[in-house]
């Protein structure tokens, strides 16, 4: 089947490498939207910037590691644009010319501007720039005018208020890019090793290059219902943060037999551990191959995304050309 006129953008801060969650709850879909649309998916390098200042030279490496995981899942270069977002130029200008219009109150009450200052603690994210970013993140959509953009749920209101922007400047300036669409996808709420959400900045992720032994090794100390205190008492499946990985990626029949042994106590913990690992180390092991092959040869990536710059580039150069026209600069 062809591919349909819509386009898709969607993104990744390049913070390290990938981890399950990231599998789980976006590049599954990104690989199926790929063979739909015109996809383009950026390693959005400036985002990162946002909250990594101070450490700022960590950002060109983990560019490499997302992209690595990227291509090695499967994302294609012949399908999709796989790009660098500041070696895109225009972003930038698109940025600055959409916060000319932005009223200071729909940044002020944006959820996560908050949260995440919660979440890292250790860092000092009272800036311009943090403030800034989902003006940024409108432009990174509407610059290549996506009307599709794929978000969990917890991100819908960015989406909604990149909605409001893309309003606010085609009323001031004509109708120059359309509204991008929120493509809402199931994010499963992956447990961490430690029993919370599954994040870098929490230091319990499992990333999708570590190895077999390092997966067994993670997974087995994970925590498990508390109820379960000993082999022979039964537990709640959906109290159990190690459970939060099968329902990921252990099929739904062999779900449902863990579901029954573990109400019943006809299968412990250890065992149950065991099904989600060889589970994953099936899933995860054409992707340790091609992935063996970027370590090697890391100019291939970088190869890889300077053609997908000059891909978008074209886009976004044209797009701009068009804003300044519709502007009168």
């Amino acid at each position: 089947m062809g591919k349909i006129g819509k386009t898709v953008l969607s993104g990744m801060r390049p913070t390290g490498p990938l981890h399950l969650g990231h599998l789980a709850g976006a590049l599954r879909n990104w690989l199926k939207l790929q063979d739909q649309y015109h996809c383009f998916y950026t390693i959005v390098t400036w985002h990162a910037l946002s909250s990594e200042y101070q450490n700022s030279k960590v950002i060109k490496e983990s560019t490499f590691e997302v992209a690595a995981d990227w291509l090695s899942i499967g994302l294609d270069p012949n399908k999709s644009v796989l790009f660098i977002q500041s070696d895109i130029k225009e972003h930038a200008e698109l940025h600055l010319l959409l916060s000319m219009t932005i009223p200071l109150p729909w940044l002020q009450r944006v959820p996560t501007f908050k949260e995440m200052q919660r979440e890292l603690p250790d860092k000092d994210l009272n800036t311009y720039g943090f403030l800034g970013y989902p003006v940024l993140q409108t432009a990174d959509i509407i610059i290549y005018k996506a009307e599709i953009v794929p978000v969990g749920e917890d991100q819908a209101f960015h989406l909604e208020l990149a909605r409001e922007i893309t309003r606010r400047f085609n009323r001031f300036f004509g109708n120059v890019f359309p509204e991008p669409q929120i493509l809402l996808t199931e994010v499963p709420k992956l447990a961490g090793t430690d029993g919370r959400k599954m994040s870098k900045s929490y230091g319990n992720a499992i990333y999708l290059k570590d190895s077999k032994e390092i997966i067994r090794k993670k997974i087995s100390t994970m925590m498990t219902d508390t109820r379960r205190k000993r082999r022979a008492d039964p537990g709640v499946p959906d109290d159990c943060p190690t459970f939060t990985l099968h329902k990921a990626f252990v099929t739904e029949e062999k779900i449902r037999e863990l579901e029954t042994g573990c109400r019943t106590a006809t299968i412990g913990c250890l065992e149950c551990k065991d099904v989600v690992i060889e589970s994953l180390i099936r899933i995860l092991s054409p992707f340790w191959e091609k992935r063996k092959k970027y370590e090697r040869h890391p100019q291939l990536v970088w190869d890889t995304l300077e053609q997908g710059n000059k891909k978008a580039r074209r886009v976004a150069q044209k797009t701009m050309e068009e804003v300044r026209r519709a502007i009168g600069l």
